[in-house]
């Protein structure tokens, strides 16, 4: 099998205005030479999609969506974004079961299974967040928390989406767990695919996202089956997000 090609995530949050797009321009300059081999996503606002797929056009990086509706497009649901309108807009993946959303809006495993199989039914791949919350991982349910998660979340289609583990816990802090518990996790994630979808799995990418900086950066992307990283804030600024991609070792 051919190696998994890395995949360097921003996503943006509720940050950002019409003006910060330039820094696609200045993520570009960084790491446009390092395309073929490390891909970069940025998931801005649902709001600029279309003009970041317009500064993105022809360099090398990909745009994606923060959320998407679980309904199929052209129907009566006042405010919610379809996943076919997000390709329309010029989307390629769509972050689906982010932590906050899980906790926010009360996002259940089933909703965002939902979520996944619209994304793909649009021609988006979905990136699947699972984690666990430091109260589960004190109390020693991290394994079933995630196993449970991933058979729940994973839509059947499975050969076609990415998954992100992001522990709650550290997501806006400065704190990750140890690059043995990512390995640890990653490693089980991993199990539950195989299970799942056998040979298929191998293909699937899983990112660590949480804290993740240029600072550690390296350091996360040094632990065996870790293919790439879900940021936060730090991809906000082309200096703090290019960084962290020129981290990974194909980069080099």
């Amino acid at each position: 099998m051919a190696a998994r090609k890395p995949l360097i995530a921003g996503n943006w949050k509720m940050f950002g205005r019409a003006s910060d797009l330039n820094e696609l321009t200045a993520l570009n300059e960084a790491v446009g030479s390092v395309a073929e081999r490390v891909e970069t996503l940025v998931c801005p606002p649902t709001v600029y999609i279309a003009q970041s797929a317009w500064h993105a056009r022809g360099k090398g990086m990909v745009i994606g969506a923060q959320d998407c509706s679980a309904h199929a497009a052209d129907a009566a649901r006042t405010g919610e974004v379809s996943a076919a309108m997000l390709a329309d807009a010029g989307a390629n993946y769509v972050i689906v079961g982010h932590s906050e959303r899980r906790s926010q809006q009360s996002e259940t495993d089933a909703l965002v299974r939902q979520k996944a199989e619209a994304a793909i039914a649009a021609g988006l791949t979905p990136i699947v967040c699972v984690g666990e919350t430091r109260a589960e991982r004190d109390s020693g349910q991290v394994a079933q928390i995630i196993g449970d998660q991933v058979r729940a979340s994973v839509p059947e289609q499975g050969a076609n989406i990415v998954v992100a583990y992001e522990p709650v816990w550290c997501i806006g802090g400065d704190r990750t767990p140890t690059p043995a518990e990512i390995g640890e996790i990653h490693s089980l994630i991993r199990g539950v695919l195989e299970e799942r979808f056998g040979e298929h799995a191998s293909g699937v990418r899983i990112l660590y996202g949480g804290a993740v900086s240029p600072k550690n950066a390296a350091e996360i992307f040094a632990v065996d089956g870790v293919d790439g990283a879900l940021v936060g804030r730090a991809s906000l600024k082309a200096v703090d997000f290019s960084a962290i991609i020129l981290a990974h070792p194909a980069a080099s």
